[in-house]
């Protein structure tokens, strides 16, 4: 039998009040450090959650700024605003979006081309953003879609403003387009700090003035604070900030002139541009093909984009601004410039001008456009009928080293400057191009021979020009040596105060030429429009003074005696037509440069164009034989007596 433990009265008490000492001082660690927490929510952090509370209550809606307008010359609206709904989807927002597409196809016709270019777009967009499945809902759409949003979480209807190009392919080139803020775009912004200006933006300039002129055009973002309630409604506006709307452009360039010049164009493929020498603004400016800018504002279908790529004619490409081509006769002017420059030739010096050159110690023939050649001629006369031979030898005794510098001085070879982004270099020849060129080739390919300067001389060989240079050079020209930088826009409209900031019109540099010697070229050049010149039926009833000169721009070699038959080679082979010109010669309020590719003589297809182009500019008569491909004055062709082949 166990023996019997009595408990211990004493002893149980003690344990029990060291329970509750325990007990008392944890519950008081634990008050501590609520109230710690407290103090530290409420004193500390006061400010942090204060924010937070009110960004519960408060929403920052940005306000979007109209963009601004483009205008020409005379106020004629070339690219617009206008308003309308879309349909919108926030990927974030939808716990089945292609349920929800399905069901959205029940309320608005949505086409297959809707719904393929949003999956394109929500490819580049991130899942917050609200992305478009239609846009320009009609407003019966509009409603049906507003009166069910509350089934489909992520779905909105909203109002925005779309870009439109009323003149469409006329002035592709010219204005470009604006297209969606894509990832390179946001990078860009980000690295250049105008995303707070970009809130709520889904556009932004891609190519052309709307992209070189982005800053002005897209104006300042706005801001509105608005209380929402629990379920994120807005209950009234707090305070607005409004937005600033884009300035607009007025541009130097004549929308009436560029629809002259683009119908004088008819079909065929090429380029115009015309500036006014006083002053450098452009005139007008044309590339053909050109593409509808508007296809590309909400994104361009695989389809049309696919189209616009392979078409041989390349549409995409503004030969204008980047096309690069051999000048022809058209650099003769310009040679004729160095040579009375360097004195390598005097305006009264006689010097034969046969059927062919050849270089001393070679049988090589470089023949003359006329295959009788012209006898003899002095530098006037060799620039109206454009003797090739007397150019050949002209040259030859010249050398690079004298013609590159002088013709250079011209802006030829180099970008003018024009406010288009892109613009192509163009090559004039000189002994360090060719060794850059070839540096990754035999030393017998980089080194510099007497001949190449034999077919620069007549604008061919290493010669590549764009038709913007060729009209910038012959505006320096027609205006004395007095050069002004190219430019499309003439003033911009500041769209709060309404006061415009106009491109000043000060020389860019003047050319250290002789007076004399430009009176005499012009002189030339204006020749060639008179009995004996290669395009004298174009100044038949001329009733202004106009002076030119005809081109012709060979595409591919013609060998050692074959003759050049255009109809037997595939069109794009065949030679390029080219015409410069300005008028009045007296004091030039126009220059012009035109090429017509594969068109063939200059006289025969660019210089009808610049008659009636210059017709309605001077006189404001439009060409009663506008339409299609029809020329302005009826033209013969080159085996006309009193003409050569250009």
């Amino acid at each position: 039998m166990r023996p019997t433990r009595f408990k211990n009265p004493q002893a149980e008490d003690g344990q029990f009040q060291l329970r509750l000492i325990v007990a008392y001082c944890f519950m008081l660690l634990m008050f501590c450090i609520l109230i710690a927490r407290f103090v530290w929510l409420q004193v500390y952090q006061y400010e942090h959650f204060a924010t937070l509370a009110q960004n519960n209550r408060i929403s920052l809606l940005p306000i979007l700024p109209n963009r601004g307008l483009i205008m020409d010359r005379n106020g004629v609206i070339l690219a617009q605003n206008y308003s309308a709904y879309t349909l919108e989807l926030v990927p974030s927002k939808m716990p089945d979006m292609n349920a929800t597409i399905a069901e959205l196809a029940k309320l608005v016709n949505i086409t297959p081309r809707d719904e393929k270019l949003f999956r394109k777009l929500l490819a580049e967009s991130k899942d917050f953003e609200s992305i478009p499945l239609k846009v320009k809902l009609t407003e019966e759409e509009a409603a049906r879609v507003a009166a069910n949003a509350w089934r489909y979480p992520g779905v909105e209807v909203k109002a925005r403003l779309f870009r439109d190009y009323p003149y469409k392919e006329l002035t592709s080139h010219v204005l470009g387009y604006i297209g969606r803020i894509n990832q390179k775009d946001q990078e860009r912004l980000d690295d250049e700090d105008k995303t707070t200006n970009y809130k709520g933006s889904n556009y932004i300039g891609k190519t052309g003035l709307e992209a070189v002129y982005e800053d002005d055009l897209h104006g300042q973002v706005g801001f509105e604070e608005v209380e929402t309630d629990s379920g994120g409604r807005a209950i009234r506006s707090l305070r607005r900030t409004p937005p600033v709307n884009g300035n607009n452009l007025k541009l130097a360039l004549d929308i009436r002139l560029q629809e002259v010049a683009d119908k004088l164009f008819g079909n065929r493929r090429g380029a115009l541009v015309a500036i006014d020498p006083q002053s450098g603004g452009v005139l007008a400016f044309l590339s053909k093909p050109g593409f509808d800018p508007n296809l590309f504002i909400d994104g361009i279908d695989s389809q049309s984009w696919a189209a616009l790529n392979n078409d041989w004619q390349k549409p995409m490409i503004n030969r204008a601004l980047r096309g690069t081509y051999p000048p022809g006769s058209t650099f003769k002017p310009f040679m004729s410039m160095a040579a009375l420059e360097t004195h390598s030739i005097g305006m009264h010096d006689i010097r034969p001008a046969p059927a062919f050159f050849t270089l001393p110690g070679s049988s090589h023939q470089f023949r003359d456009s006329n295959k009788n050649g012209n006898g003899s001629a002095n530098l006037a006369k060799a620039i109206q009928v454009s003797s090739d031979t007397f150019f050949y030898k002209l040259a030859w005794d010249m050398g690079i080293d004298k013609i590159a510098p002088t013709v250079g001085q011209f802006g030829l070879g180099r970008p003018t400057g024009i406010d288009l982004d892109g613009e192509a270099s163009g090559v004039l020849p000189t002994k360090e191009w060719k060794a850059k060129r070839f540096a990754r080739y035999k030393e017998e390919y980089r080194r510099w021979y007497p001949a190449d300067v034999v077919s620069i001389g007549i604008g061919q060989g290493f010669n590549a020009y764009t038709p913007l240079q060729m009209a910038n050079a012959v505006a320096i020209l027609a205006n004395d040596g007095v050069a002004y930088k190219p430019h499309l826009v003439q003033e911009v409209v500041d769209a709060k105060s309404g006061k415009s900031r106009l491109v000043e019109a000060k020389p860019d540099r003047i050319l250290p030429f002789k007076q004399e010697n430009f009176e005499y070229v012009k002189s030339a050049m204006q020749s060639v429009l008179k009995p004996g010149g290669t395009a004298w039926r174009l100044g038949i009833g001329l009733p202004y003074t106009m002076a030119g000169k005809t081109g012709t721009a060979q595409v591919v070699a013609i060998k050692q005696g074959a003759k050049y038959n255009a109809s037997a080679l595939a069109e794009q082979y065949r030679d390029h037509s080219w015409f410069v010109a300005f008028a009045p010669v007296d004091k030039p309020r126009i220059a012009v440069a035109i090429i017509v590719e594969n068109a063939g003589f200059g006289a025969a297809a660019a210089a009808p164009i610049a008659r009636g182009l210059f017709d309605y500019y001077m006189t404001g008569k439009v060409p009663n034989s506008i339409s299609g491909d029809m020329k302005t004055v009826p033209m013969d062709t080159a085996d006309d007596s009193a003409a050569t082949s250009d």
